[in-house]
Order: C-alpha cells, then structure tokens, then sequence
C-alpha cells in the first residue's frame, strides 16, 4: 500500500496532466457527439429517416412557447385552427429564464406551455414507444397525442396554486399515425430557473428502459459506495477518537451519498414520494456549502499546517452563513446563490491544492496521491456547476468523481491506519534482511567480483566506443584538411601571383583587372569552403535531419513559386509538370523528408541546369509515380536543354570536384564541383537514388527517386 503512495514526482506530474486532459477529451467529446443530434425547427421534428425504436434521440431544438398559458391540447388545436401559425419559439432544453418576450426578459418564475410535433418514420407508427422525462422545474403536465400520460406535482398560474415535485419518469405510448404531438405544461414559482432546462428522450420502450435500468444501476453503485464508506469511516473515529481524519473524511463521504440521493434520478423521491421537496433541496445546497469547509478540515488533518489560520477561520465564516441563508431562506432565494456557493467550493479546493503542492514540495507521503484525485474531483465538481448552470451538456459527473476521490482517500487513510505495525515489521525485516545479507556476501564473494569484471569490462566497452567516435571524427577532420589543401593551392596560388603583379607594377593600366579577380576568387574560395565543410559533415553523419510526412506535390508546388523569379530573371522558362502524379494517380504521394535539406539539393540541381543552359533555353521540373515490387516511388526529374554531359561520364559527375568543362567553352562554368555530390549525400540520407541521363548534346536530366510512406492520401 505505501509502495503505490510513492511514485517519483515526474510520474505524479504526468498522471496528473493526463488525468485531466483525459476528462477534457471526454467532455469535448460528449459536446461534439451532442451537437450532432436532430434539432426541431417551429416546433417540428422530423424523424423520418430515423429508427428511434432502435436508436433513441433527444428532443433538442425549437418548441412551440405559449408564455403564462396553460393550454390543454384541444385549446392549442382551437387557437391554430384560428390563427394557422404560432410565431414563439423556445430552445430546449433550456429555463425560460431571460427569454425575450416583448422586448423584455422573463424571469424565472410563471407558467407556461410547451408544443412539440414530431414525424415518425414508417419503421416507428407500429412501435411501441417511450419518453424518459428528466426533473422539470418544477411542476408538469404532459400530454401525448392528446392523452394526460404524466403529472408531477401541481401546475397552477401562482405560488400558492402550484406543488412543486422533483422526479423522473418513463412514459409509454403507442403512436396513432406517423405524427406525434407533446403537449407540456410548466410552472414554477419556487425556483430561480424555469422551464425544461434538462434533455427528454424519445426511443423504443425496451432500449430506453434498459438504458434507464443501467444509469440507475450506476447511481446506485456510487451512492452506496459513498454511504459504506462514510459510516465505516465514522465508526473508525468512534473507535479512535484521537485521529480526527476518518471524522472528517466519513462526514465528507456520508453528505455526498446522501447528496447522490437526491439528484441525477432522485432515488430519494422514488422510495418516498411524499418527501417534502423543501426540505430536499436544502439537504442538496447545505451538502454543497459544508463539503469545501469538511474536505479543508481533513486536509489538514493529514497534512498538518498545510491550510493557514486565517483559511480555516475565512471558511468557517463563510461556511456557516452560507449554511445560515439555506436554512432560513425560501428556494426561489437561496437558487440564485448556486454561482456563488460553486465559488466557494471551488476556491476551497483550489486553495486544497496549492497546500498540496507545498506538502508534495516537502515529500510528505501521499500528498502528490491526494493532489492527483483532488484534481480529478474538482473537474467533475465544476462540470456541474456549469451544468446546472446551462453551460455545460454533461451532467452529474460528481459522484463518480467523488467515489474516485474517496477510494483514494480510503487507501490513504488505511496506510496511515497501518503504519505503526508496518514500520515495526519492516525493522525487524530490515535487520534479517541485514544479516542474509552479511551471509550471502561471504558465501559469494567471487560471484561479487564477477560482477565487478562485468562492471569494469562494460565501462571499457563504453570507453572504446567513445574513442572511436573521436577517432572517427579526428578522421573526419582531417579528411577535410586534405579537401581544403588540395581545392584552395591553385586558385590561392594565381591570386598571389596577381598581388606579386600588382605590387611590381608590371602593367599597371591592368590593376583594376587583377584586383577584380581577386575579388572573385576569394568569393569563389569562400563558397568553396563553406561547401566543403558542409559536405564533409553529411559524409561523416554530423548533419541532422527533421524528417516529416510531406505530400510531394505541395512541395514541388512551392519550391516552384519561391525560385521561378530566379531562373526566369537569367533569360530561361521554367515550367513544373506535375498533372499525371496528381490527377492520374488514386492518391498523392507523400514522402518523409526534411523540407529544407531536400530544398537545398534540388535547388543545387537547378542552379546546376542554369549554368549550364544558354539564355532562352529550358529548365523542366517533373514529378512521376512509379510502383515497383508492390512499392511506389516518387520519382523527380530536372530537365534542361543545355550542351549535355557525355555518357561516358555520367557516373563520374556525382564524385566530389567533378567539373565539366568542354573544349571552346569559355573560360568554363563558374562553380566548385561539389554541388551534386552534396544533392547525391541529402537524397541518400533520405533513403532515395539520384542519377542523370545525357545524348552529350541536346541537355540533361536528373532523376531523384524516394519511397513513399504508408500516410498517403488525398
């Protein structure tokens, strides 16, 4: 038990962090499947193309709003046969609470009466249907095709007319034709929110009645969990009074049980339907404003000094008003407090955490425990507040959240319970555990220094392998060396024979010449460089690549549009083909590639066509898709109408220094050579092939071929 109260701190931090990203995913998740449900326009649903015997569905959208009217279905059938149209339209669920009416809002208390009709498939005018009505505040009548099939509590036009009720229920019906009409009369005196602020749901009568039998089975399992665990607490403490935390946690625990019973189902309601409602709905608020003084009370009692003085006696304070004005106020009054009340509870256990954060900061036992599923309880807290505020679609999440939280605590509780007897066990353990092991050194102490061979032939091992990366580099280093030695003699060589000239002044009226090529050469001597240097980390393994999934086509597309200034601007058309792979082919290819490494090598290729393409020529960007051996390829040509490489060295002109220069060719090509064996070093890094096809004399073309990855698509 302690054992699973102590993980290290990063795996608590990441617990915590997914246990609430987890409950967010599945709120967002319960939001969006929500927002996808039929919605009812003017008081229409239709449900044709839908089997709700088989696939029940909640009636959300636009009712029909006849406001401080209680209408029976034959008057609404009277006023529409005399007016044809009903020009007021109410969201649901939702509370009547601030709906414009008149240019004004309404407030939460009235009476009214709500019309929905709905259309039925084909599949559904023989079926035999239910509706499972959630709590409506706070009295109703409903009427289904005309016949009275539910009324809880008294509807009447004032207060003292009106018996208000709390239940849910399951109505059955049988449908006449293909049409169903809800006729709902709603009124409320007694509480700040009117109206069917809560989902009702049409389906077959056996799905829905098995779904019902299972919540209620799930409300049952939490509440009576929470209950057991309250009383056995409470009987811990009357047994050892001198620890106040089972006191603390089993009140915490017995008040949310008892809580349990009084919302989501109402089992409360069920097993005594003569319960005063008054007295129900104080029980439910005084449970919410004790139960943030109660668990900051247990708090620190597991956690000395983790809440300040000055907490403790803001939230008795706080507290026992709050308990004050339920106690001696009406509903329709302390209803309005349910924001404030929430913010009270929440800032209690935020307030819970921050000293959680400072037990865990000090390695007190279970308190990075106790922080994980406070979290967890204060999501599902929140989320219905925000529910029985209107802002929220999922509701009474509490109790599961709570049952979590007290099993946690459970489990704390039981090993500080345990403890003493562990700890003794656990010395008279240690020290047997002591002397085996005195016994087991003696009796194998060469086995010991085995061990300690293994251990030093393992460290050798790591230290080879750390001097052969060096060496490997050393290597590296001067291989480079070399490159730079034998690239930069010739051309450092002219450039100071051309200094020694201009200092002689041998002919002086060419200074300017020379210094001029000077310039070049030591700009052409810097690119040299930096391109070698480059080339010899991609050879040596030193460069790193950011390989991503990337569509080809997109790719070629914008490496086309950031340089078709460029060719274009040195006199030649630059075209990109890319039709067949994208419209012929049944899905893109994507390739996993580092953008900008791979930029680098086929801007190396085209800036190669260039050179080597006179004024009015060519370059030709292609993309093709190929499958060989059940495996496709993206293959990437560049094409130029330049004077051509021989066949005969093809193979050569990937080779570090390569230049080709060809006989009455002026002055050659600018360029170090190393440019196609930096593309041949990227391509090869990303698993592809790079070769060239050349006549000699009308141009070239590279190909640049890559495997495609199993994520492609359109």
């Amino acid at each position: 038990m302690r054992g699973t109260l102590r993980f290290s701190s990063r795996t608590f931090i990441y617990s915590i962090a997914a246990a609430v990203v987890g409950l967010l995913a599945s709120f967002a998740v319960f939001s969006a499947s929500d927002s996808s449900k039929l919605q009812s326009e003017e008081g229409i649903l239709d449900l044709t193309q839908v089997h709700v015997s088989k696939s029940p569905v909640k009636l959300e959208g636009e009712w029909a709003f006849y406001w401080q009217e209680l209408l029976s279905p034959e008057d609404i059938q009277n006023r529409l046969a005399r007016d044809r149209n009903n020009d007021r339209w109410i969201s649901i669920p939702g509370s009547w609470l601030g709906y414009k009416l008149d240019g004004q809002k309404l407030k939460g208390t009235g009476f009214s009466t709500f019309r929905l009709v709905i259309k039925l498939s084909e599949q559904d005018r023989n079926e035999r249907l239910a509706l499972r009505l959630p709590t409506i505040f706070h009295a109703y009548k409903l009427w289904v095709n005309g016949e009275l099939l539910a009324e809880v509590g008294v509807v009447g036009q004032d207060k003292s007319s009106v018996t208000p009720q709390l239940a849910t229920k399951m109505v059955f019906f049988q449908p006449a034709n293909d049409t169903v009409e809800l006729v709902m009369q709603v009124a409320n005196f007694h509480h700040k929110r009117g109206g069917i602020t809560k989902v009702i749901e049409l389906g077959g009568s056996d799905v829905l009645t098995v779904r019902t039998h299972l919540n209620i089975a799930g409300e049952m399992f939490v509440t009576a969990s929470l209950l057991v665990i309250g009383i056995y607490h409470l009987m811990l403490f009357v047994l050892r009074r001198k620890d106040k935390s089972p006191l603390y946690f089993g009140l915490f625990t017995l008040l949310f049980g008892i809580r349990s019973l009084l919302v989501g189902d109402h089992f409360l309601t069920q097993l005594w339907p003569s319960f005063p409602w008054e007295i129900q709905f104080k029980m439910e608020y005084l449970t919410l404003c004790s139960g943030g003084f109660i668990i900051t009370m247990y708090s620190n009692c597991i956690f000395p000094n983790s809440v300040s003085r000055w907490f403790r006696l803001g939230s008795q304070i706080v507290t026992g008003a709050l308990c004050l004005v339920v106690l001696a106020s009406p509903a329709l009054f302390y209803t309005q407090l349910l924001t404030v009340i929430g913010v009270v509870v929440v800032l209690h256990m935020l307030y819970l955490m921050v000293g959680l954060v400072q037990s865990a900061v000090r390695h007190m036992e279970g308190a990075l425990f106790f922080l994980l599923v406070s979290m967890v309880a204060l999501v599902t807290v929140i989320n219905d507040f925000l529910y029985f505020n209107e802002w929220s679609p999922i509701g009474n999440t509490s109790p599961l959240g709570l049952l979590v939280f007290t099993i946690a605590q459970m489990m704390l509780l039981s090993s500080r319970f345990t403890r003493s007897a562990a700890n003794e066990e656990r010395m008279v353990r240690e020290l047997q555990d002591a002397n085996n092991k005195l016994a087991d050194m003696n009796m194998n102490l060469e086995r010991t220094v085995h061990e300690r061979t293994q251990a030093l032939s393992a460290a050798h091992d790591d230290l080879r392998t750390s001097y052969d990366r060096v060496l490997h580099s050393e290597q590296g280093r001067k291989k480079l060396l070399a490159y730079i030695t034998h690239d930069l003699r010739m051309p450092l060589s002219s450039m100071l024979g051309y200094v020694e000239a201009v200092q002689d002044r041998v002919k002086p009226e060419r200074d300017e010449q020379y210094l001029k090529y000077i310039r070049d050469n030591t700009i052409r001597i810097n690119r040299m460089i930096e391109e070698l240097s480059f080339l010899s980390h991609l050879e040596t393994g030193q460069v790193s690549y950011r390989m991503k999934a990337v569509d080809v086509t997109h790719f070629l597309r914008s490496f086309f549009e950031q340089y078709e200034l460029v060719v274009r601007d040195a006199g030649l058309d630059f075209t990109l083909d890319i039709g067949d792979a994208e419209d012929k082919q049944p899905v893109l290819p994507v390739v996993k590639m580092d953008t900008q490494r791979l930029e680098q090598a086929l801007f190396n290729l085209v800036s190669n066509a260039m050179k080597f393409t006179p004024r009015g020529g060519m370059v030709r960007i292609a993309l093709a898709v190929k499958e060989v051996d059940d495996i496709r390829y993206a293959i990437i040509s560049v094409q130029d109408t330049g004077m051509g490489i021989p066949p005969e060295q093809l193979e050569q002109i990937f080779n570090r220094n390569y230049r080709y220069e060809r006989p009455g060719m002026e002055n050659g090509v600018e360029g170090s050579g190393l440019g196609l064996a930096i593309c041949r070093e990227i391509v090869q890094a990303h698993g592809g092939t790079i070769r060239a096809e050349s006549d000699g004399k009308t141009g070239a073309i590279f190909y640049v071929s890559f495997p495609c990855t199993a994520e492609e698509g359109r």
